[in-house]
């Protein structure tokens, strides 16, 4: 076994005594970061090169900062984008929702389809869909100034080469009740991750200490944020228009309830990779209250 290797072990034994979550696959991938090769490139590491820096980057990991903000980066779909303090790290379960919107919106046939992504934080579902619908025009809305600042960091980062996804999307610095009024009645999907943790309720290391308040925390019962999407959701749309809210894994029958007061059709929950209950999709109908 090679020396960098043989490192990797015991430092995922380390992370695993600190109950990370994921011991083995955080270790090669501080490893990989530090030594400036992709994870499956370990073996190439010359054991003449093993890097201090590693272990440093394992203390950090093993004090429970989040990996991303170690190595300031994070993996969305087919996008690699900046993160750190100030702004929400995608997780995997977003992916999902995005997905199904993205399939949404190819199958359509729309010549551009208008999307607006309530609460954008590092711009990862609005990149993506920019990305992956090319003839899609997206608006970006986040009120917080650091995750903003993030977003157009990222934007920026996909303007150039080609297909250039970032001169795709519009960010808005603004409130979800007040955002692209311009869009009011014309919008195709909206699409949201809003904060939906109820205060009070415990959360990781990884993200009470890291991820900011504003991402996380939605009044007593987690809700707030989601009646706020509803109320905006109503406002942009147009009439057959689809809205998709990711949620936590307990709150589905909730979520479907607050989309219903509002009048909404085909309301329709999700689950994730892990079968658990995490979006809900509806559609907006010309008529409703």
């Amino acid at each position: 076994m090679s020396l960098l290797l043989d490192e990797i072990r015991r430092a995922a034994a380390r992370l695993a005594e600190a109950e990370v979550e994921s011991p083995r696959a955080d270790a090669e991938q501080l490893a990989a970061h530090v030594h400036g090769v992709a994870r499956g490139e370990l073996h190439a590491v010359p054991d003449d090169a093993c890097d201090a820096r590693f272990w440093q980057a394992v203390d950090r990991r093993a004090a429970r900062e989040p990996l991303q903000h170690i190595t300031g980066v994070t993996y969305f779909r087919h996008l690699e984008l900046s993160i750190g303090r100030g702004v929400f790290a995608p997780r995997p379960e977003t992916e999902v929702m995005t997905g199904w919107a993205i399939d949404r919106l190819r199958a359509t046939g729309g010549a551009e389809p208008v999307v607006v992504d309530l609460g954008t934080g590092s711009g990862a579902i609005a990149l993506s869909i920019a990305l992956e619908v090319p003839a899609a025009r997206v608006h970006a809305v986040e009120a917080d100034p650091l995750a903003l600042a993030y977003a157009e960091r990222n934007v920026a980062a996909y303007r150039d080469p080609e297909p250039g996804a970032g001169r795709r999307v519009r960010l808005a610095g603004a409130d979800f009740a007040t955002a692209l009024g311009d869009l009011d009645g014309t919008v195709d999907l909206v699409i949201s991750n809003p904060p939906y943790i109820p205060l009070g309720a415990s959360v990781p290391p990884e993200v009470g200490e890291y991820d900011p308040p504003s991402a996380l925390w939605s009044g007593a019962d987690g809700l707030d944020a989601m009646r706020a999407v509803q109320r905006a959701a109503r406002r942009l749309l147009r009439p057959g228009g689809l809205v998709a809210v990711e949620h936590g894994a307990p709150q589905g029958d909730a979520v479907r309830a607050v989309f219903a007061s509002g009048g909404w059709q085909d309301i329709t929950q999700h689950q994730d990779l892990a079968d658990r209950d995490r979006f809900v999709t509806a559609v907006w109908q010309d008529g409703q209250p």
